[in-house]
């Protein structure tokens, strides 16, 4: 029938109002919700031309081979290591990710993790609730900001928009990636090892995956140093987490502030024993603002492509138009 609605696989929940949107533009099977998912899968599979996914429920070569019709994965977020985009563009088929509408709200995240860490705030505000302070005022804190370089590992969107905000707080800023950015005044530094050598302060801004697993190491880690802090809003599996508990325990470095983590939302529990530290539950982007328009440009992305605009947002893996058109 020609005005049947394109079919699209949901691959785990998102908020209602992408969910209700979904719905007028396409027929929406819930792979969460489904009690016989493989069954579902079996029987949808020759009609689903779109993903949509949140992250949760990895969309790997495996479930994508099953879906010889499909067309697009719609990813919610900026990083997209749980989509296998190699093998999606080796396979003519398109994935978007949600850039930019959060640039600045994880840029927000990180400036007050990280000054939440250096000065340790959550420290202090426990210490209030406690009642201690009615006994003696809570201790001067080892760190401050001043004086110190930040380097910052990849440089991105987000990791411009953090330079920005810690160049007005009168912070030196250096940069590690794999190549130099254009139109940057930040020193670029090729070796990671060599510039946590000169920094004070690590931020780990840099997409996840098997490129990047355990990029920050325990050579990295001792390199940073015992005055040195790591901040990382990016992905767990950038950090070797074992090497990091191990690094804070016998105090090669100062502290850590973390909003991400490698078995999420399991965090390990030495590091929850661990008071020097600052921990979050992976809020970086998560305001309603932010995830709403994050939401929609998922929504956006589908409504172009069944429109026959092309996607709004591809991930470099699959860039559009294809290379050769």
């Amino acid at each position: 029938m020609k005005n049947e609605k394109p079919e699209l696989l949901l691959a785990g929940s998102m908020m209602q109002y992408v969910e209700d949107q979904l719905e007028d533009i396409f027929t929406v099977h819930r792979l969460a919700k489904a009690a016989k998912g493989e069954a579902l899968l079996a029987e949808i599979a020759p009609r689903v031309r779109a993903i949509a996914t949140a992250g949760g429920a990895p969309v790997d070569a495996a479930l994508m081979q099953k879906l010889p019709k499909l067309e697009i994965v719609s990813n919610f977020g900026v990083g997209y290591d749980s989509v296998d985009a190699k093998w999606a563009g080796a396979h003519g088929i398109v994935v978007t990710n949600t850039p930019d509408v959060l640039t600045e709200e994880v840029a927000d995240t990180t400036i007050g993790l990280l000054i939440a860490t250096v000065r340790q705030l959550p420290q202090a505000e426990r210490y209030l609730r406690a009642g201690k302070w009615l006994e003696k005022p809570f201790p001067l804190t080892a760190a401050t900001l001043r004086d110190r370089t930040i380097g910052i590992i990849g440089m991105g969107r987000i990791g411009k928009a953090i330079a920005k905000r810690l160049e007005a707080f009168g912070l030196a800023v250096v940069y590690h990636s794999r190549r130099p950015t254009s139109g940057v005044p930040w020193r670029h530094y090729p070796d990671l090892i060599a510039m946590a050598r000169d920094v004070d302060v690590l931020i780990v801004i840099v997409p996840g995956g098997p490129a990047t697993k355990n990029l920050v190491n325990r050579d990295v880690l001792e390199a940073l140093g015992p005055n040195g802090i790591l901040i990382n809003i990016a992905r767990g599996s950038v950090v070797d987490e074992t090497a990091l508990i191990e690094a804070l325990r016998s105090k090669k470095i100062l502290s850590a502030g973390l909003d991400v983590y490698v078995e999420e939302p399991r965090v390990p529990k030495e590091l929850i024993d661990m008071d020097h530290i600052v921990l979050l539950p992976h809020v970086g982007s998560a305001s309603i603002h932010t995830r709403r328009a994050m939401g929609q440009l998922v929504v956006d992305n589908l409504k172009a492509w069944v429109e026959g605009k092309g996607p709004l947002t591809p991930v470099p893996e699959t860039p559009w138009p294809p290379k050769g058109r």
